[in-house]
């Protein structure tokens, strides 16, 4: 799981990677926290994808961005799967879970 925090390192990334799960979070929201628990645990223990979050408040313009740039609503916690510079899929909250992550990626 890597950091990503600029506009230029996300465009690099879009590029580079056909397929790769992000997480927006917060700081300091307990439900960000616990969202970005189930990430990071999905992230050690399945392998198949990339996996790469942003801390919204280091990181106010690459989230903006993203929302502006691919359509999505922002929310914090949000995990978004990219599939050919495409969001296919995107949960907060509560419905970002190991389980929802799996499905989403093995379901695209």
């Amino acid at each position: 799981m890597k950091k990503i925090d600029t506009v230029d390192k996300f465009e690099e990334l879009v590029q580079s990677k056909a397929v790769f799960l992000l997480v927006k979070h917060s700081l300091t929201c307990p439900i960000s926290a616990n969202a970005f628990d189930e990430y990071k645990q999905y992230a050690e223990e399945k392998k198949e994808i990339d996996t790469y979050y942003l801390a919204v408040q280091e990181s106010r313009a690459l989230s903006n961005y993203i929302a502006e740039n691919y359509q999505v609503r922002h929310e914090s916690p949000q995990a978004l799967l990219f599939e050919n510079n495409h969001i296919v899929w995107h949960a907060s909250h509560g419905k970002i879970t190991v389980d929802s992550l799996q499905k989403a990626v093995t379901e695209r």
